[in-house]
């Protein structure tokens, strides 16, 4: 087992990206259509994107707030919404035309009929997840009967947790689980109310400073698979694909600035996500961007895929597996890279 959770991750590894040089080539087929098929290629209306105060999203307050999104024709507005289920109906419903979370919720969404489609990768959480255990309990084996909290409604950490799971062998049915967000799972764990909780920063350092808790295991060892993107929808983007372009270059500018003007860019986010800017730097470096050659790299060319698409299959699999999904998700369906080049 070892050597297969090895070998996903290996193949994981390989599309991580932070501020990259390097990159390949994308297709640009379904821009040239849409625009071909559409006489109104920038919408001209309110673009609104939903989000939650996940810091791996935060470069996108720096766009919004230093004018990047209106620089590229699009006039963008970013919705706060916690909840996962929010984010679905919302999307659904055309309430938002964009969201951004996680991979694997992508694909949840997709199964459950909602056209969606990831044009853009954000991040990878680089140790911004984890394991946090009693200090006793070594091993995910060794949390074998024991009480674990964890949000089982799926997202990232239920997705990372399965994986896991999966490489050894092991199910839910292992352990006692209490159901309940992530958050909340931190909190739980640093209250002493159950052995482990599989949740995310700040919880991990919350769980490290007890005088009986450390954090067993973090997506630092497996970097790659807990990853967010940014997805629309396919009928907004065949309508509007300028404006699906401006968003990708607001991203790219986003960055730019994050790494050309740090301080004022720390400012900016750690405003929006209720934090102060020294926090919010240390909590950086559990977080790996994926700029324009990261996203080329990930996302791979037509003809030769990127990691991007093993892990949307995984998810889907896994999702399959544990019967959160009822049918299998095409990872070709979901993903598009046609506006992954910077408009000049």
């Amino acid at each position: 087992m070892k050597t297969y959770l090895k070998k996903i991750v290996s193949v994981a590894m390989a599309g991580v990206f932070l501020f990259s040089v390097a990159g390949c080539g994308t297709n640009s087929t379904a821009k040239d259509t849409a625009k071909a098929s559409s006489s109104r290629a920038a919408y001209d209306g309110e673009i609104i994107l939903g989000q939650s105060s996940w810091i791996g999203f935060a470069p996108l307050y720096i766009a919004e707030e230093k004018g990047f999104f209106k620089k590229h024709g699009a006039n963008v507005k970013i919705q706060s919404i916690e909840s996962k289920a929010d984010s679905k109906s919302a999307l659904a419903a055309n309430r938002i035309q964009g969201v951004s979370t996680s991979a694997d919720t992508h694909v949840v969404n997709a199964a459950a009929g909602i056209d969606e489609v990831q044009i853009l990768a954000l991040d990878t959480s680089a140790g911004g997840d984890g394991i946090v255990a009693k200090k006793e309990i070594k091993t995910i084996e060794e949390l074998k009967g024991k009480k674990i909290a964890l949000d089982t409604t799926g997202g990232a950490d239920f997705f990372w947790f399965q994986y896991l799971l999966s490489a050894k062998g092991m199910s839910l049915k292992d352990f006692d689980v209490q159901a309940m967000s992530a958050g909340d799972a931190g909190a739980a764990f640093v209250a002493g109310k159950v052995d482990a909780a599989i949740t995310w920063q700040p919880w991990l350092s919350r769980a490290a400073a007890t005088d009986f808790g450390y954090t067993m295991m973090d997506s630092k060892q497996s970097p790659g698979v807990i990853v967010d993107t940014f997805a629309m929808k396919k009928d907004f983007i065949a309508q509007h694909p300028e404006s699906a372009q401006a968003i990708v270059d607001a991203w790219y500018d986003a960055l730019d600035y994050l790494k050309s003007n740090e301080d004022d860019a720390l400012q900016i986010m750690a405003k929006r996500l209720g934090e102060k800017p020294e926090k919010l730097k240390a909590e950086l470096k559990d977080v790996q961007f994926y700029d324009e050659a990261g996203n080329k790299a990930y996302f791979g060319t037509k003809e030769k895929p990127g990691d991007f698409y093993k892990i949307v299959k995984m998810a889907s699999d896994l999702w399959l597996q544990t019967k959160l999904i009822d049918q299998a998700v095409n990872p070709a369906s979901i993903i598009d890279d046609s506006f992954l080049t910077r408009s000049k």
